[in-house]
């Protein structure tokens, strides 16, 4: 199952980008022999500030054709890593080709995308930077590839 962040704004040079081409590549690795990955990223930028309406535009057409839809916001669903990784696995077992993290701009995501998604997951009541969002998500897909794997990184 091909993963992919759809993410609005670009990813400089600096600390997110080194941990998260880090963590990618760990789960792209890990992943391989589980059916997951590669994990891809699509950056879109709303240049004239037309706001989540625009910005939605651009994320679904960042959107792979077929892709579950999972959107970061901190309406959706609190889970725990294993959690995480069990979602991962029944996707990939009902034979979901490729799954779509969302990641909207400053003001949020529009509600017309939120209403598209399959999932909603949250990081907490707090709000993160984007760039924290994408490195989050980043390490938490490779804790669930690990914990699928039944390696120790993950020590609950």
């Amino acid at each position: 199952m091909r993963v992919h962040i759809c993410a609005v704004g670009r990813l400089r040079l600096g600390p997110e980008k080194t941990l998260i081409d880090d963590y990618r590549g760990r789960f792209d690795k890990t992943g391989r022999n589980l059916a997951l990955g590669p994990l891809q990223f699509h950056e879109v930028e709303d240049k004239k500030g037309g706001g989540p309406s625009a910005e939605a535009v651009l994320l679904n057409n960042a959107i792979p054709g077929g892709s579950l839809i999972c959107t970061l916001d901190e309406r959706g669903k609190l889970i725990s890593s294993p959690q995480f990784a069990s979602l991962l696995a029944q996707w990939r077992d009902q034979g979901q080709r490729d799954i779509s993290f969302i990641i909207g701009g400053a003001d949020g995501l529009d509600p017309d995308l939120r209403a598209k998604a399959s999932a909603s997951l949250s990081f907490g009541k707090m709000v993160w930077p984007h760039m924290m969002a994408r490195l989050m998500l980043s390490e938490q897909l490779y804790r669930s590839a690990s914990i699928l794997a039944g390696s120790p990184y993950h020590r609950a």
